[in-house]
Parts: structure tokens; C-alpha cells; sequence
């Protein structure tokens, strides 16, 4: 019973790794990869997380491990997705919390369609070269992310301030608009179109679209020519015109020109239009050359010009032979267009006069300008000037002469340079022409030159082929030489074999945290199990006694093979005590025996980790010696 007692007072052991020591006393630490390239992955990662807002990564207190897996779950938070994940208090990390962390955020990765692929052991092993394109990836959604809800926010946030607030520059649009509304609905009003003209009903349905048109911008007091036709079209036109008006024509309109002819067809389609129509309010739609004047409006002496033009043109027209087939209407019209397209002309020529005038002006302000700089900078040059000429009577007067030969010898030898250089390249170019001159004159190569030449070309040749044989050669040299080196590539180096010994090492001493958790586990069910059974047996001793006790006591004879019993029953007792007792003290002897084995193991391991040290510095030297025979040897 005291054996089995000492279970309860046990304190269980967790699963976190038991610390190991070296040879020196120290503390073994698990390293990780250090190589050059991991560690420039590192310094990218960490740039990145910088760049994308997570300044923590900035922290030199916090390890690589807590840095990347911080960033990676900000990043992850950032995209708007859930992670359970906190590492506000959780830096430096079991294994096993570790390996719970990685695997939250790769079981997160997929979700968010990452197209690279990641494991958790390469986050908690820090393979920053696998880590790093999944990093790249999530700033690059982070970023996203923060513009699209940034211009998400920034417009509900405005919109927000515009439901309640208003600028100044609202206040005053929205006090302008009703004015400006206002001021649009009356040139709308004015400048609106007034029909001047209305077809009378009795006239009869026109069946031609294009005579429609031309009938409704009349009826608006708007004029213009019809489409051309085909030739014709403008014959049968011409001649329906002709017998139309033929009785009011008189004998000498059968020499009018053709072009005369097509446009009195016209102005009798318009003169056929217009009398089927009625004017609108007595407006008879006539056009004075006051009205010209001031619709365009051009200066007094230009209306009394157009005007006087007006009246001949009038009296002209009056006294033509044709006035009997036009009506004054008509003629009055045609001295309107007339005069229209004359001050279309002025008027064109006016902006051509103003235009032309404006680029003068900019030229003239633009001499002006250059003027002024000028006269400025003579002012300058005057100043200079008698500044100089002060300090040349101040100055030596032998001493200024000398200056003044030396700069006209100055100047003369950099002219007697310019000039040798063009005589020098004048030479060279006649020599040259005298060379060709030369070359064209020596005619074809002898017998001799022409097997000299022949013989070069074959050696030319020859070595060629021989220089290709040779690349041929190198390059398959270069193959084989590339698959030994991928060959010893293949092969881990010491760096990585020794990444390799300590991840076993890693590895192994977890399993046997496990290993060491579980048999503690059965250890512990077994002594349970064993004092349940001594539990059970002592219940049932003691039921029995007690439901004999009384038929015991009944006679004395029951009594005394009662008390027999009992004894039979403590001897029974102390007989497995002494066993019990008998085998703790085997298990005790065999745990002392185990200890002083494992005493001297240490021993052999601190030898080991000893015995290596020694052989890493006498490696180290012998490298060192090694070097600088090499350099000895160079030199």
C-alpha cells in the first residue's frame, strides 16, 4: 500500500522538451539555416512587410519565425479573411504551438486562391526561399485590398458628410444655379424659332420628301438649294420650267447659259413653294439694309456701302428682262443672299485683319522685349567697358602692352593651328587619292601573288576548321563539366548535413518527449490498475469477516478457527509485503544500475562534443594552413 501511495504525489511531466547540455555546461540551442541566400530571402521579406504597413517586423527583439508568421497573418487580416490566430502575447513558441500556427495559416492560403504552394513544416523550419513568393503575394493582395476599401470608405464617408454638411463652393453653385437656369430659359425664349410662313390648307399634298424639307425651313424663313440630281433630272427640271413660265418669257431668254437656267428652275420650285403659302402676323419677311447693319454689326460708313450696293443691285435687277417671270419677292431675296455672302466676306476678312494684327502685336512685343535685353546687356557691356578701362590707367602701361602681344599671339597661333589641321587633312585626303591612283594602276598580280594568296586562303581555311573542332570540343568539355557539377551539387555539403543532424536531433528528441509522456502515461495506469486489484482484494477480506464475524462468535469452537484464520490471513499479508518489499528493492538496484549507466554516457558525450570541437578547430587550421600555401604558392 505504501508503494503503490507515492503515484498520487507525482507531479506529471508536460511535453515540453527537456533542456540538453554540452560538454562546457551550455545550453544546446536548435540553429537554424544560415546560409547567404536564406538570409538575403529574409531581408526581402522583412522589406516587403515594411512596405506593405507591418512595422513590427521592425522589433529586433522578435525571432524570424514570430516576424514572418506575424506578417503573413496581418496580411491575412488585411484581405478581410478570419485566421484564429493571436500573437499579441504569444512570441517564442513551443514546437507544437508553432506547428499550430503554420497550419492555421496554410489551411487559410487556399481559401484565398494563393497560387503558390506551402507546407507548414517550411514555416516552421524558416525556408524563406519557398516563403517568400507567398509573402509577395499576400502584400500584393494587401495592397489591393486596402485601395479598394479605401476608395470604398472615402466615397460612403463623403457621402455621409454630403447628406448633413456642404462646402462654400456648393452654396455658391447652388445660389448661381437658379440664375443661370433662369438666364438659359430666356435665350431659349428669345432666340427660339419663329415661323414666319404657313402652308395654306387647300394647297395641295407634296409627294416629294425633299420638297417637304424645303417647304418646312420656309415656312421658318430659312432658304436653301436643293441636292444635285443626275444630269438628267436637271434636263426634264429645266424643261418643265421652261414650259411652265414659257408665255411671261420673253424672246432673249433662250440665250441664258446653262448654269442661268438650272438656278431660274430652282427659284421657280421655291416661287411654286412660297405660293401656296400665307404669312404668319403680317410679316412679309422682308430684310432692310438697316436690319443687315445691325445684325452683323459692322460700322456706320460699311451699312451705308452695303446699302448703296443694295439699291443698284436692286435697280439692276428691276431692269433686267427677267423681272416679269420673278416676282419682287424673289428678286429681293436674291439681293438679300447676295449681300449676306458679301458680309460673310468682310466679315471674314475683318477676322483674317485681326488675327494678322494680333501676330504682329506679338511680334512687336516680343522685339520690344528683345530690345530692352539688348539694351540692358549694352548698358552692362559700357559698364564693364569703363570699368576696364579705369583699372587699365590704374594698371602698368608695360605691363598691358605685354598682355595685349600675348593675346594677339594667342590668337594667331590658334588661327596657324586651324589652318595646319585643315592643310593636314587636305593632305591626307590627296595622298589617299594618290594611293588608289596607284592601286588602279598597277594593273592585275602576278603569277606569284595570285599562289601566295591561294596558299594564305587554304591556311585560312585549315584554321578555321581546326578553331571549330576545337569549340566542338570545349563545348562538349563544358557539358561534361556541367554534369559532374550537378553530380557533386547532388551531394549535401557539410552545412547541410549538419542542417540535417540537428533536425534529426530536433526530431528525435520530440519523439522521445512523446515516447517518454506515454510510458509515463502507462506506468502510471498500471500502478492504479495494481492498487484497484489490492483495493478490491482487502474490500472483499474484510466483507468476509464481517459477515462471518457474528457466526464466528456464536460458539467458541467457531471462534477459535476464526481467529486461526485471521492469522492464515496476516501471515498471507506479510508474506506479500516482504515480496513487494523484495521486489522495490530490485527495481531500486536496477535504477541505480540504469543511473550509473547513464552517468557514463554523459561522460562519452561530453568526450564526443569535445573530441568534435577539437577536430572543427584543427579542420579550421588545417584549412587556414592550406590557404597560404596557395597564396604562397601563387605568388
Amino acid at each position: 500500500m505504501a508503494a503503490s501511495s507515492s503515484v498520487f504525489h507525482r507531479v506529471r511531466t508536460g511535453s515540453k522538451i527537456g533542456a540538453q547540455y554540452d560538454q562546457d555546461g551550455n545550453l544546446i540551442q536548435v540553429e537554424t539555416r544560415e546560409d547567404e541566400e536564406q538570409n538575403v530571402k529574409l531581408s526581402e521579406i522583412l522589406e516587403l512587410l515594411l512596405a506593405a504597413g507591418y512595422f513590427r517586423a521592425r522589433i529586433k527583439g522578435l525571432s524570424p519565425f514570430d516576424k514572418v508568421v506575424g506578417g503573413m497573418t496581418w496580411c491575412i487580416t488585411t484581405c478581410n479573411f478570419d485566421i484564429d490566430v493571436d500573437l499579441l502575447f504569444q512570441e517564442n513558441s513551443t514546437i507544437g504551438q508553432k506547428i499550430a500556427l503554420t497550419e492555421k495559416i496554410v489551411s487559410v492560403l487556399p481559401k484565398m486562391k494563393c497560387p503558390h504552394r506551402l507546407e507548414p513544416h517550411q514555416i516552421q523550419g524558416l525556408d524563406f526561399i519557398h516563403i517568400f513568393p507567398v509573402i509577395q503575394w499576400l502584400v500584393k493582395r494587401a495592397i489591393e485590398t486596402r485601395e479598394e476599401m479605401g476608395d470604398y470608405v472615402r466615397s460612403y464617408s463623403i457621402s455621409q458628410f454630403q447628406k448633413t454638411h456642404s462646402l462654400p463652393e456648393d452654396d455658391e453653385f447652388l445660389q448661381r444655379k437658379d440664375k443661370a437656369v433662369r438666364a438659359v430659359l430666356d435665350v431659349l425664349e428669345v432666340y427660339k424659332p419663329q415661323r414666319k410662313y404657313r402652308r395654306q390648307r387647300d394647297a395641295g399634298e407634296l409627294l416629294d420628301e425633299e420638297s417637304r424639307v424645303h417647304s418646312t425651313l420656309l415656312e421658318y424663313g430659312r432658304r436653301y438649294g436643293f441636292s444635285k440630281q443626275s444630269k438628267e433630272d436637271k434636263v426634264e427640271e429645266k424643261k418643265a420650267s421652261l414650259s411652265s413660265g414659257a408665255q411671261a418669257a420673253p424672246p432673249g431668254m433662250t440665250e441664258v447659259s446653262e448654269e442661268d437656267d438650272l438656278q431660274a428652275a430652282e427659284e421657280m420650285r421655291i416661287k411654286s413653294l412660297m405660293t401656296n403659302m400665307a404669312a404668319m402676323a403680317n410679316e412679309e419677311g422682308k430684310l432692310t439694309a438697316s436690319a443687315v447693319g445691325q445684325i452683323v454689326g459692322l460700322q456706320s460708313e460699311e451699312i451705308k456701302q452695303i446699302a448703296s450696293e443694295y439699291a443698284e443691285k436692286q435697280s439692276e435687277l428691276s431692269s433686267e428682262e427677267r423681272s416679269e417671270r420673278y416676282g419682287p419677292l424673289q428678286q429681293h431675296r436674291r439681293a438679300v443672299a447676295s449681300l449676306n455672302k458679301q458680309i460673310q466676306q468682310k466679315t471674314k476678312q475683318l477676322e483674317e485683319l485681326r488675327a494678322k494684327h494680333a501676330e504682329v502685336k506679338t511680334g512687336s512685343d516680343e522685339a520690344k522685349r528683345k530690345l530692352m535685353e539688348a539694351t540692358e546687356h549694352s548698358e552692362r557691356l559700357k559698364k564693364e567697358m569703363k570699368s576696364l578701362e579705369e583699372m587699365e590707367e590704374q594698371a602698368d602701361s608695360s605691363l598691358l602692352e605685354k598682355l595685349r602681344s600675348l593675346v594677339t599671339m594667342n590668337e594667331n597661333l590658334k588661327q596657324q593651328e586651324q589652318e595646319f589641321r585643315t592643310h593636314c587633312r587636305e593632305e591626307m585626303t590627296r595622298l589617299q587619292q594618290n594611293i588608289e591612283e596607284l592601286k588602279m594602276a598597277s594593273g592585275q598580280d602576278t603569277e606569284e601573288q595570285k599562289e601566295r594568296n591561294q596558299l594564305i586562303d587554304k591556311q585560312y581555311d585549315t584554321d578555321r576548321e581546326k578553331l571549330q573542332r576545337i569549340r566542338l570540343l570545349m563545348a562538349r568539355r563544358n557539358r561534361e563539366i556541367a554534369i559532374l557539377q550537378r553530380k557533386i551539387d547532388e551531394v549535401p555539403s557539410r552545412a547541410e548535413l549538419t542542417q540535417y543532424q540537428k533536425r534529426f536531433i530536433e526530431l528525435y528528441s520530440q519523439v522521445s518527449a512523446t515516447h517518454k509522456e506515454t510510458k509515463q502515461f502507462f506506468t502510471l495506469y498500471n500502478t492504479l490498475d495494481d492498487k484497484k486489484v489490492y483495493l478490491e482484494k482487502e474490500v472483499n477480506l474484510l466483507n468476509s469477516i464481517h459477515d462471518n464475524f457474528q457466526q464466528a462468535m456464536s460458539s467458541s469452537a467457531a471462534k477459535e478457527q476464526f481467529l486461526r484464520q485471521m492469522e492464515q490471513i496476516v501471515e498471507g499479508i506479510k508474506q506479500s509485503r516482504i515480496k513487494m518489499e523484495k521486489k522495490k528493492q530490485e527495481n531500486k538496484m536496477r535504477r541505480d544500475q540504469l543511473n550509473d549507466e547513464y552517468l557514463e554516457l554523459l561522460d562519452k558525450q561530453r568526450l564526443y562534443f569535445k573530441t568534435v570541437k577539437d577536430f572543427k578547430e584543427e579542420c579550421r587550421k588545417n584549412e587556414m594552413l592550406l590557404s597560404k600555401l596557395r597564396a604562397k604558392g601563387a605568388s
